[in-house]
């Protein structure tokens, strides 16, 4: 007959138990969105603002390089200056900043941009991309991608 109550002892401990990990999970879910920092794919803990502007510029970059095919100079206008907007907020912001300055993904997005800005700085700002050039840049935005 004692056998019954620490079958209740148990499951009140278990319930407690279980109370706690939720309880840690909302408490986990609230110290997250108030976290300055988030963690990469690749596992690395880098500022969230630096995270959103970066990731940022690889969206509007890679739609604006695979918008030139279209044919469509509106469209293509367009998304070429959103990508200009991010690329000058993210340089703004994080140009030189040692807290990413060697990050892989800044050392690409870096790349990709002096890219970008080489060869419109030699063609002139309304030249077309030549493939290689805009291959070169879709690369080193895949490895920013992966590293974020």
């Amino acid at each position: 007959m004692a056998a019954p109550a620490p079958t209740r002892a148990d499951d009140e401990s278990s319930v407690a138990a279980a109370a706690g990990e939720e309880g840690e999970g909302v408490l986990g879910a609230i110290k997250s969105i108030f976290d300055p920092n988030e963690k990469t794919k690749a596992g690395k803990v880098l500022p969230k603002a630096y995270l959103k502007a970066a990731r940022e510029v690889v969206r509007t970059l890679r739609e604006s390089l695979e918008e030139d095919d279209g044919g469509d100079m509106a469209r293509f206008r367009r998304n070429a200056d959103a990508a200009k907007e991010s690329i000058r907020e993210f340089l703004g912001g994080w140009r030189g900043q040692q807290a990413v300055v060697a990050e892989e993904s800044y050392v690409a997005l870096e790349k990709a941009i002096r890219s970008l800005a080489e060869f419109y700085s030699k063609a002139g700002p309304s030249a077309p991309l030549p493939q290689d050039v805009k291959n070169k840049i879709l690369d080193d935005l895949s490895t920013a991608d992966a590293y974020l």
